[in-house]
C-alpha cells in the first residue's frame, strides 16, 4: 500500500470513529419527553374500581386499566380487549371469555384469569357504590384455567358486554387489598398507561405501560392538572400551560375561545343529563305533594338560556331525548314549566301558606360540573321562591365531601349530573330508581312496582316490549318525583391546534392513548 493511500485510510478511520463517538454521545444524552398536558376543573374520587362511581374518575381508570372488552374510541362499538374471544351458553346465563396470554400489569406481572376473578369478587365483597353493576348481574365468576374466565349470571342479560366494559370489572394489580378501598392507589391495572405520580387535587402523571399488549399510546406521558375553577383553566389553555381544556369551562368561554386561531373547540352531542336528587325520607320533602310542587315550579328554559347560553336543552325524563323509550313525562304531568299555580295548589294541599312557608335546602358542588353550578342553584332558588310559599337555603360542598354526603343521605335536594355507564335506557333508570342500586344517590327511593318493571325489562329481549316497560317506569318517576330531570347537554373540549387524535363519542370518555402532538 502506498504511503498516500495509507494516510487516506487512516483519515477515513479517524473520521468514522469521530462520527460514531459523537452519535453514541448524542444517544446517551437525556431526552426531553414530550408530554400531553390536560387541564380539568374536575376531581378524582377513588382510584379504586371497587368504589369509584363518577365520570372523570372512570375516565382515568379507563386509561390506566382495561377490561375484558372495551369501546372502540369515538364509537359505541364494543371490541375485544384483555379477552380475545368469548362464547355464550346455558340460555344466556353463562359467558366464557378466553384471555390473551400477553397482557401484563405495569410491573410486568402477567394478567391471568385468577386476577380477573379476584378483582371482580373484590368489588362484590367491598360492596361500594358501583358494586350493583356486578352484584345485580353476576352470580359467580370462575377461573376455568389460567386464561379462561366463566361468568355465571343471575339471569340472561342481553347487554352484558356493555356492563362488562365498566371499571368494576377491570382486573386490578394484586397490591389492591381484598377487603378495603384504597382511594389513592397508584398500582393501577393493565391499561395503556401507568400512574407515575399522583398528588390529590393537584396533578396526576401517567406514563405509557411498557408491557401494554395493544398499540402503544401516541404520547408516552400525560399530565393531568386540576384547576380551581373555569377562569384559571381558561387562562391555562390561552397561555399554553395546557394542551387540552377538558371538563369544564363556562359556556361563554367556549364561545370566546372559538375565535382564537390557535385553538380548536369541539362539541359532541351526547347523553349527559342534569337533575335534582330528592331525599324522599327527609322531612319535609318526604311528602310527595311537596316534591311535585317543586317539580312544577321549575323553568328549564330559563336555565338553558340564562346559564348555559343555549348549549344545553330542557329535559323532562331521566332517559335522554333521542334514546329509544324516552317519554317527556314531566312535561305531560307538570307542563313545560313553570306552572306556579299548580305548585301553589300542591303546597297548600300539603299545609303550607304565605305565613307558614316550606323551607328546603338545595345543595350544589362548585367545580365538578363547572363554575355554572352556583348560577344554576341561585336561579332555581329564585324560581322556587316565586311561588311565594317556599324558602330555599343554598348550601355547597367540594366534590369528595359532596359524594360522601350523597352516599350517606345527608342532603335534602342536590344537583347532580350523569354520564352513562353503558349505552342503554336501563342505565338511566336502574341506577336511580331500583332499590339498592340507587344508594349512591342518597334519595332512599324504593318502589316494589318500579323494581319489578325494571327486572322485567332487563331480561326481555324484544326491544319494543322493553320500551313499553321503560315508559311505565318513567311515568312512575314523574308520579313519585324522587328525581327531577333538568337538562340534557353535550360535551365540549378545547385543544391546541398541534393536538390531534381527540376521539369523543357516545361513552363521553376521553381516551388519552389516541391523542398526539405534532
Amino acid at each position: 500500500m502506498s504511503r498516500n493511500l495509507l494516510i487516506a485510510v487512516i483519515v477515513v478511520i479517524i473520521i468514522v470513529a469521530a462520527i460514531a463517538a459523537y452519535y453514541f454521545a448524542y444517544l446517551a444524552q437525556p431526552r426531553k419527553v414530550v408530554a400531553l398536558v390536560i387541564g380539568v376543573t374536575d376531581k378524582v374520587t377513588d382510584i379504586d374500581p371497587s368504589n369509584a362511581y363518577d365520570f372523570f374518575t372512570w375516565e382515568v381508570l379507563s386509561n390506566i386499566m382495561e377490561g375484558l372488552v372495551k369501546y372502540k374510541p369515538g364509537t359505541d362499538q364494543i371490541i375485544p380487549a384483555i379477552a380475545e374471544s368469548w362464547t355464550v351458553g346455558d340460555g344466556g346465563n353463562a359467558w366464557v371469555f378466553k384471555l390473551r396470554n400477553n397482557v401484563k400489569f405495569c410491573d410486568g406481572k402477567q394478567v391471568t384469569a385468577q386476577d380477573v376473578v379476584r378483582s371482580v369478587k373484590r368489588v362484590m365483597k367491598i360492596n361500594g357504590d358501583p358494586a350493583w353493576l356486578v352484584t345485580d348481574f353476576v352470580e359467580d365468576v370462575i377461573a376455568l384455567d389460567d386464561y379462561t374466565v366463566k361468568f355465571v349470571l343471575r339471569k340472561p342479560i342481553g347487554y352484558f358486554l356493555a356492563v362488562l366494559a365498566t371499571p368494576p370489572y377491570f382486573p386490578v394489580h394484586p397490591s389492591y387489598p381484598g377487603d378495603k378501598i384504597v382511594s389513592d392507589a397508584t398500582w393501577g391495572g393493565a391499561g395503556p398507561y401507568c400512574i407515575k405520580e399522583f398528588k390529590r387535587d393537584e396533578y396526576i402523571v401517567l406514563e405509557a405501560n411498557p408491557y401494554y399488549y395493544g398499540e402503544k399510546p401516541k404520547v408516552s406521558r400525560v399530565i393531568i392538572k386540576f384547576y380551581r375553577d373555569a377562569t384559571s383553566l381558561r387562562l391555562a389553555i390561552e397561555n399554553g400551560e395546557v394542551d387540552i381544556a377538558w371538563r369544564t369551562l363556562r359556556p361563554q368561554d367556549y364561545q370566546d375561545l372559538a375565535k382564537n386561531p390557535n385553538l380548536v373547540v369541539q362539541r359532541v352531542p351526547g347523553s349527559f343529563i342534569r337533575y335534582i336528587i330528592i331525599n324522599v325520607n327527609m322531612s319535609p320533602v318526604n311528602n310527595v305533594l311537596v316534591r311535585r310542587a317543586i317539580a312544577a315550579a321549575i323553568d328549564r328554559n330559563e336555565i338553558v338560556s340564562r346559564v348555559f347560553f343555549g348549549t344545553m336543552e330542557p329535559l323532562y325524563s331521566l332517559v335522554p331525548k333521542g334514546m329509544w323509550s324516552h317519554v317527556d313525562v314531566f312535561k305531560e304531568v307538570y307542563g313545560e314549566g313553570p306552572n306556579l299555580e299548580l305548585a301553589k295548589s300542591l303546597l297548600k294541599q300539603a299545609g303550607y301558606s304565605e305565613a307558614s312557608k316550606l323551607k328546603i335546602e338545595l345543595w350544589y358542588t362548585p367545580t365538578h360540573y363547572g363554575d355554572t353550578e352556583a348560577d344554576v342553584a341561585t336561579l332555581l332558588k329564585k324560581q322556587l321562591e316565586a311561588t311565594g310559599l317556599i324558602e330555599v337555603e343554598i348550601k355547597s360542598a367540594e366534590w369528595a365531601t359532596y359524594v360522601d354526603n350523597a352516599r350517606n343521605a345527608r342532603m335534602m335536594l342536590s344537583l347532580f349530573g350523569w354520564y352513562p355507564d353503558y349505552i342503554d335506557p336501563d342505565n338511566f333508570l336502574t341506577p336511580f330508581l331500583k332499590t339498592g342500586a340507587n344508594k349512591w344517590t342518597g334519595s332512599q327511593y324504593s318502589n316494589p312496582t318500579v323494581d319489578q318493571l325494571l327486572e322485567q325489562a332487563s331480561i326481555e329481549v324484544d326491544q319494543a316490549k322493553r320500551s313499553q316497560l321503560y315508559e311505565q317506569v318513567q311515568r312512575k318517576l314523574a308520579e313519585d318525583t324522587p328525581f327531577i330531570p333538568l337538562l340534557q347537554g353535550s360535551l365540549t373540549i378545547v385543544y391546541s391546534k398541534n393536538v390531534g387524535g381527540v376521539e369523543l363519542g357516545p361513552t363521553m370518555l376521553l381516551y388519552y392513548y389516541t391523542i398526539y402532538k405534532s
